[in-house]
């Protein structure tokens, strides 16, 4: 178990986090979301031991990771697969730690072929792409066995095959008892991977719930094209709420499918397409976040997803 309690950290007089409060249960992964700048990585470190808390606390296992005795049997964590000493091989990297917390060298080789490095494990870590170090760094997690894990930006330098393998592992590790952390930007892996996401912003928590409970109050919508979109707007709109989603198309609020094509048909107005719109926890992400974006480049449309009808 994870717990967060009025966890903040002041740096000079900037506030990276502010009175964070959240817990992440074991069996599950959990989503750790927010903009640039919002408190991810420092919350993570501050789990770590590597940053000190202005105030509040963040344990795991009711414990401050420097209490453990055997910390790495503990927390298994990724949070920088480039903090490795380029000469090393992986193998020696990883029988190195292993040496230092007291680690049977066996399982050296167990986590090697668990993360598909075997074959690369007597190569300098010089020569690694970054996927190879995302590979070795989760690793180096995985060797104390631990009940925790924590992973930030994990799927940075990964292959398709590699998206597709760390979205098992994570699952194994859940179904395993394992707490699984995983801070991210690429909202449609978190999605399918996570069951629940803990999103800030400014440091601050601005949502703590099940996935599908995010996902949920993003809404769903209707599209639909029409070369007389205007009169299917008017038409429309005596029922339900409807905007503009581009040249001849229409988004439309409070009807179904069915409804909008009925509507349509019953006034002898043409429909060239007609979906359904699913929310997405990007979509839900980006209502939820949009007043704590610190860095902020041109606007552009939040993504969204049909499902077909």
């Amino acid at each position: 178990m994870i717990s967060v309690r009025g966890l903040t950290k002041d740096f000079g007089r900037v506030r990276a986090v502010d009175d964070l409060t959240f817990d992440v249960a074991p069996g599950t992964v959990t989503g750790f979301l927010g903009p640039n700048g919002a408190g991810k990585s420092t919350t993570m470190r501050m789990l770590l031991g590597l940053d000190r808390p202005t105030s509040g606390t963040a344990t795991v296992g009711g414990r401050r990771y420097a209490e453990h005795a055997a910390p790495l049997r503990e927390v298994g964590a990724l949070l920088d697969a480039s903090a490795v000493h380029p000469g090393r091989t992986g193998r020696t990297h990883l029988r190195i730690a292993a040496r230092t917390n007291g680690i049977p060298l066996a399982r050296v080789d167990e986590v090697l072929d668990r993360v598909g490095l075997t074959g690369a494990a007597g190569r300098r870590v010089k020569g690694y792409s970054l996927g190879m170090r995302q590979r070795l760094g989760i690793a180096a997690a995985l060797l104390g066995d631990p009940p925790v894990l924590l992973f930030d930006e994990p799927v940075n330098g990964l292959d398709l095959e590699g998206v597709r393998w760390i979205r098992s592992l994570f699952r194994e590790c859940a179904a395993e008892g394992r707490t699984v952390l995983v801070s991210s930007h690429l909202m449609s892996e978190v999605q399918l991977v996570a069951d629940r996401v803990v999103i800030i912003g400014r440091g601050r928590l601005v949502a703590d719930a099940a996935v599908g409970e995010v996902v949920g109050a993003a809404g769903r919508r209707v599209r639909v094209r029409s070369p007389r979109a205007d009169a299917l707007a008017r038409l429309l709109a005596e029922r339900g709420e409807v905007t503009s989603a581009g040249p001849d198309e229409l988004d439309v609020v409070g009807l179904t499918e069915a409804e909008v094509g009925t509507a349509a048909h019953e006034h002898g107005l043409p429909v060239h397409h007609l979906a359904e719109v699913a929310g997405s926890l990007e979509a839900a992400y980006w209502s939820l976040t949009e007043g704590e974006v610190e860095f902020r480049g041109e606007d552009a449309a939040a993504p969204e997803q049909e499902v077909a009808g």
